[in-house]
């Protein structure tokens, strides 16, 4: 099957690449990409240029500095974007750079709303190049290896997390009414989507703030996911533990037909069938891992696991953990993806992305979704059937801000 982005046309040099932000985030992102064969830095836009010209100060010679992407593409004539902006800005950007014929790897969430990421798949769609979501920590070796082990174990029926830590970042997560949920759980929440090679069906969720909480809004949630094929996800999580904290990839459990199999989130795989290892990690991992992904997608066509079109689902995961903590009841994700379809038809975009997404069709949201997603892969992703969602539904949007953890 034919790539559905247009590819690099040079692949004998290096890519060259524009990052936008220059956070925290934004830093981290700088340093995987200087020390990369495969790129060159040719540019870094932020609305603070003090920031950018910081950020870059101890970086070799020749990259342009500015206060925006518009800015730097006619100086610098990047072959692609990094987005590395608050999740707010991430549709802004992600549109600018696809409608100037620019492939973008944009940090996670894709959106803070289903609608946005959506109106987001439109664009790459429109414009034939590639939107792919660093959802950096599917890139581990331990957790390829854990891949390979729970598919030795027939049927899976449960697949459970356990994940506690105690951060402390001060500012806005601090604030936020959900930390926990958005800006922590995606990460675990993909990687299930991973591991059961499965899509997501529903979900109950209860979300509260302990009384030790440092936390304005909710620290420690349980979800539990029902998936295409009849396994049961479950996420068990804290940030305000007191004590025997667990990796920042949780700790895991799967049990099938034939077996069972854990994953300490780091190095550590053991299996009821083919015994325990220590996995050595991998030479790329974390952002490194999906900025050799990104640049292999644009070299060869071969499809990213983290196209916009794929990682929707996700985002989806989050959104309706979400809605189900504040409702008390069940979230249907088809329903939710169907009613954030009619959201994204009611924003103002341009022509060509409005056509793209009016094109999709009304009935189903979510089947939409999966088809632009089987448009961008050879992998097909066999649509579920569910019923109508046993809580409703009306727009409500998860406002994460900020940077966000690799």
């Amino acid at each position: 099957m034919s790539p559905s982005f247009a590819r690099v046309a040079d692949p004998a040099r290096p890519l060259r690449v524009v990052q936008v932000g220059a956070g925290s985030m934004g830093r981290a992102w700088l340093g995987t990409l200087t020390a990369s064969p495969d790129v060159e830095l040719v540019g870094v836009a932020d609305l603070d240029v003090e920031r950018a010209e910081a950020a870059v100060r101890d970086l070799a010679g020749g990259v342009t500095v500015g206060a925006s992407l518009g800015e730097l593409i006619p100086a610098t004539a990047p072959d692609a974007v990094v987005n590395v902006t608050v999740p707010e800005a991430h549709g802004a950007v992600n549109a600018e750079a696809l409608l100037a014929g620019l492939p973008v790897l944009c940090e996670k969430p894709a959106a803070p709303t289903l609608a946005d990421a959506l109106v987001q798949a439109g664009a790459a769609q429109a414009t034939g190049r590639l939107l792919m979501i660093s959802q950096s920590r599917r890139y581990f070796a331990g957790l390829a290896e854990y891949r390979r082990a729970i598919a030795e174990l027939g049927t899976v029926g449960l697949l459970t997390t356990g994940f506690a830590r105690a951060p402390r970042f001060g500012g806005f997560r601090e604030e936020m009414e959900q930390p926990l949920l958005v800006d922590m759980a995606i990460h675990a929440f993909d990687t299930a989507r991973y591991l059961l090679d499965a899509e997501p069906v529903s979900v109950v969720c209860q979300s509260w703030n302990p009384a030790w909480s440092w936390f304005r809004g909710d620290a420690v949630a349980t979800a539990t996911f029902l998936f295409d094929g009849g396994a049961r996800y479950v996420f068990t999580g804290s940030w305000c533990v007191d004590g025997l904290e667990t990796s920042w990839n949780g700790e895991w459990r799967a049990g099938g037909s034939t077996g069972s199999a854990t994953w300490d989130g780091e190095q550590r795989v053991e299996s009821s069938i083919s015994g325990a290892a220590d996995v050595t990690p991998g030479e790329h991992e974390q952002i490194a891992g999906a900025l050799v992904e990104f640049v292999a997608a644009l070299r060869t066509g071969v499809e990213p696991a983290g196209t916009i079109g794929r990682n929707v689902r996700s985002l989806a995961m989050v959104e309706a953990a979400v809605r189900s903590a504040e409702s008390g009841g069940r979230v249907e994700i088809d329903a939710l993806l169907e009613l954030a379809y009619r959201e994204a038809l009611s924003h103002p975009v341009p022509e060509p992305i409005r056509a793209c997404l009016e094109s999709w069709g009304t009935p189903s949201a979510a089947l939409e979704v999966k088809a632009v997603a089987q448009q961008e892969s050879s992998t097909s992703i066999t649509p579920t059937s569910s019923g109508p969602a046993s809580t409703s539904l009306a727009p409500s949007p998860m406002n994460p801000g900020g940077q966000r953890r690799p």
